[in-house]
């Protein structure tokens, strides 16, 4: 942690406050701030007790828990730990014989608009019949096996047949190259890859098995035994004799019946690779029973679920959000949920829209990334905009993976949600497993751009270097100053980097998030200003990129979407550099130069002339991975002049990188 000791200035200020309605409160499962201070209370007079009784009503245990919590090796926490569960179990078999079991659990909506239909008794049977053919291949208890799937039905069975047997699974986004799929085999030392011949997305065929067989061929990945392929389309691929097995052959003739793996509610149910500051994926380990009870109770708490909804998470698999919040939380809850395999803008841009109203969705969860973009679409196609789709069906909206800036705050708000619907703005991350801060509906007035508080149980905090607690309306550094159950156990194979990433010794053993954020004068609500490495140090002002970010996207007659990095400068030690996407062509020459001096004049106003950006660069896009992060280490590296040396075949639009670093 390189960070000065010194605040984190808080630049934004915003007064509009949005209180949730009568009706909300009246039927919200946490019904009034009343409700929601008194759960919090029981969290800090008994932690243990308080975790114990949520565990004991939410999950199923084959052989009950009597320890809560063994923190004698801090930072390496375990929880339930001589309890003995099965996540799968708890997701599909505890269903049946209630009304849940002929109830659909997942509606595909595949990229063509087909659509396939699945109860919670149909997906037990394909889940066993799965698990009984990794058993088969010889998948044991305690390996690892690679998930590199398209987002379909098949995603979320493969990853239930694992945990279903004990098997530890690490699921690969189907957007990163063969080196990043060859990297993580490599550390996580998996037997077996699990893949699509080809996948889908917006009316593309794209390969997936061809980008197995080159990682594999790359080296290291002498551990895999199988290669299982999905034969999403029609289209043949390579197949390795001996090692690569057809789907549909691979299950044929096994039992749809199989006895799920009890195992230890510290055994590890996957492994999620996550990008660290130098760029090498850390693994991030989450156990069984912490990490599925706050699956269940964030989609409880902050969903405020009933039995009736209809929940799409727009996540894939290959993330965070689409485990707790596709794979596991909303079966373990017993939610009927929307999966989409394809893309937000394909056919075009009122995709979202129309399939909200198709299927009737009532609670959808999506990032600021695609709500920005679908604002940009929108005001320049009037055939996209929502309000040509009935969105009535609607009562709950969510933002997650990054802050959502006010002004997209608010268009979600009026467009989308109809000026009824709360928007719970959800801060967590990949190592938190669940929400962490974030509004529920029937309690909390919302405050566009603030994630507001931290739920139950959660100690969240803002510290300074030292890990002393700074006052309302400072900013700092974010942490958690007690565990909690769903928390990250380790990196993979590296507990050393986990203490020095996570606990640094210097914040009093508190989880450091590694973003910075601030707590309002008035309310105390959490508004969180981007990472640390994020935080600009301009003539000794420092300032979090989010804020400039948020005053850029303010300008809301002009600019789409906006990433600020920093740069070196010999004046001013940093020197702020904005790249800016319009909501109108891209300018060139003096047009360029009047439109940067008009949002430099404009970031002054709204924040002051300190926060200026120095450089303006205007692009047709952002850098953005195929899930839609903003990839801001190409941004500081072309801001510095910089040639891009790592691999970029996980972008989007790799072409964008030559744009902005001639648009100078």
């Amino acid at each position: 942690m390189s960070t000065p000791s010194s605040s984190i200035e808080s630049v934004l200020v915003e007064n509009r406050v949005f209180e949730p309605s009568a009706a909300t409160v009246a039927s919200a499962r946490i019904s009034g701030m009343p409700a929601y201070e008194a759960l919090c209370a029981e969290a800090a007079k008994d932690p243990q007790a308080f975790w114990a009784r949520l565990a004991r009503e939410n999950l199923g245990w084959h052989k009950p828990f009597t320890q809560v919590l063994d923190d004698s090796q801090k930072p390496f926490y375990k929880w339930f730990a001589d309890g003995q569960i099965n996540a799968s179990w708890n997701c599909l078999d505890r269903h049946i014989g209630t009304p849940v079991e002929n109830k659909t659990a997942i509606v595909f909506e595949a990229d063509d608009g087909a659509v396939t239909r699945v109860t919670y008794k149909e997906l037990l049977a394909r889940v066993s019949q799965f698990a009984n053919t990794l058993k088969a291949m010889g998948v044991q208890q305690g390996d690892r096996v690679v998930i590199y799937m398209p987002m379909t039905i098949e995603g979320v069975v493969a990853m239930q047949a694992c945990a279903r047997i004990g098997a530890t699974h690490s699921v690969v986004f189907g957007g990163f190259s063969a080196k990043a799929l060859q990297e993580r085999i490599q550390d996580a030392g998996a037997v077996a890859v699990i893949t699509a011949n080809y996948q889908m997305r917006g009316g593309k065929e794209l390969p997936l098995k061809a980008i197995v067989d080159e990682g594999i061929a790359m080296g290291g990945c002498e551990s895999i035994k199988k290669v299982i392929v999905f034969q999403r389309t029609p289209t043949a691929c390579n197949m390795v004799a001996g090692r690569d097995v057809l789907w549909h052959e691979a299950i044929a003739g096994q039992s749809t019946e199989c006895a799920p793996t009890f195992v230890g509610a510290e055994h590890p149910l996957f492994v999620l690779y996550t990008s660290g500051s130098t760029g090498k994926p850390k693994g991030v380990q989450h156990s069984t029973g912490g990490y599925l009870l706050w699956a269940r109770l964030t989609m409880l708490w902050t969903f405020d679920l009933k039995p009736e909804d209809v929940f799409w998470c727009t996540a894939d698999i290959g993330w965070i959000t689409g485990h707790t919040y596709v794979a596991y939380g909303p079966l373990a809850a017993g939610a009927t949920q929307v999966v989409f395999e394809g893309v937000p803008t394909y056919p075009n841009a009122g995709r979202f829209w129309q399939m909200i109203e198709k299927h009737k969705v009532t609670i959808f969860y999506t990032a600021p990334t695609a709500i920005r973009s679908l604002i940009k679409a929108a005001e320049g196609d009037e055939k996209v905009h929502p309000k040509n789709w009935n969105l009535d069906s609607l009562r709950l909206l969510g933002s997650v993976g990054e802050p959502i800036n006010p002004e997209a705050w608010m268009w979600y708000h009026r467009h989308v949600g109809h000026e009824r619907c709360p928007i719970v703005d959800t801060f967590w991350q990949t190592e938190t497993g669940g929400h962490m801060i974030t509004p529920l509906p029937g309690a909390t007035p919302l405050v566009p751009g603030s994630c507001t508080l931290p739920l139950p149980g959660i100690e969240a905090a803002i510290v300074d270097e030292q890990g002393n607690d700074v006052p309302n309306g400072s900013g700092g550094i974010l942490v958690v100053k007690k565990p909690w159950p769903s928390m990250i156990r380790t990196i993979w194979g590296d507990p050393e980097r986990f203490k020095k990433s996570y606990f640094p010794e210097e914040l009093k053993g508190y989880y450091l998030a590694g973003d910075g954020a601030v707590r309002s004068a008035d309310r105390g609500y959490f508004r969180i200003t981007g990472r640390i490495d994020d935080v600009l140090n301009v003539s000794g002002h420092r300032m979090g990129t989010m804020e400039i970010e948020s005053a850029l996207v303010a300008k809301t007659d002009l600019v789409a979407e906006a990433a600020v990095v920093g740069r070196p400068d010999d004046l001013t030690g940093e020197a702020i550099v904005a790249f800016v996407v319009l909501k109108r062509a891209r300018p060139t020459g003096d047009e360029a130069k009047a439109l940067a001096k008009e949002l430099r004049d404009w970031v002054g106003k709204e924040i002051g002339p300190i926060a200026k950006p120095k450089d303006i660069r205007f692009g047709d896009n952002l850098p953005k991975t195929r899930s839609g992060k903003i990839m801001r280490r190409l941004l500081r590296a072309i801001a510095k002049g910089e040639a891009i040396t790592q691999d970029v075949s996980t972008l989007e639009n790799p072409a964008i990188l030559e744009q902005l670093a001639q648009n100078n």
